[in-house]
């Protein structure tokens, strides 16, 4: 029996698709420190033009927020994803978004996680601009990021090379 030492080449890439349509921005221009600073990691952020929040990869649900505003999928990689869905709705206490995964539960990639009432949070006074954070970037490395403007639930916005 023939064992497999090293599953990736140094030039395997995980490709990491938009969770929701809308405007993809630089994390830079996010309006929270924990994110435009990247202490919880390099990434990307969407402003939203949709109300569905789709796994960015295949994988596994690694966290559900109860509240619904966040969630994370590791991929079969082990590339660490989270997905937050607006800035500080936590404070909805889960108004306005359903939760339709489970943490633990094998997704693949486009597959529904979150539905969140984007028009009720921003009525409600919220920033709904989306990070989308790899939170282990820091094992990687190189990470690549797709170019700003309009994209489309399922494009690639970012890519890891393991």
């Amino acid at each position: 029996m023939k064992f497999l030492h090293n599953l990736f080449s140094k030039n395997d890439k995980v490709g990491i698709v938009a969770p929701v349509a809308g405007r993809l921005i630089n994390i830079k221009e996010v309006d929270d420190p924990a994110f435009n600073e990247e202490v919880l990691g390099k990434g990307v952020a969407v402003v939203p033009s949709d109300t569905r929040i789709c796994a960015p990869v295949d994988g596994k649900v690694s966290a559900i927020f109860p509240t619904g505003h966040a969630a994370a999928v590791t991929s079969r990689e082990g590339v660490e994803i989270l997905i937050h869905v607006g800035l500080d709705t936590v404070k909805l206490k889960g108004r306005h978004f359903i939760v339709h995964a489970h943490e633990g539960q094998e997704v693949k990639k486009g597959e529904l996680l979150l539905e969140a009432d984007i028009e009720k949070i921003q009525a409600e006074g919220y920033d709904i601009t989306t990070p989308i954070v790899i939170c282990n970037s820091h094992d990687f490395s190189k990470i690549h990021i797709a170019e700003t403007g309009t994209v489309s639930q399922g494009e690639e916005i970012l890519n890891v090379q393991i």
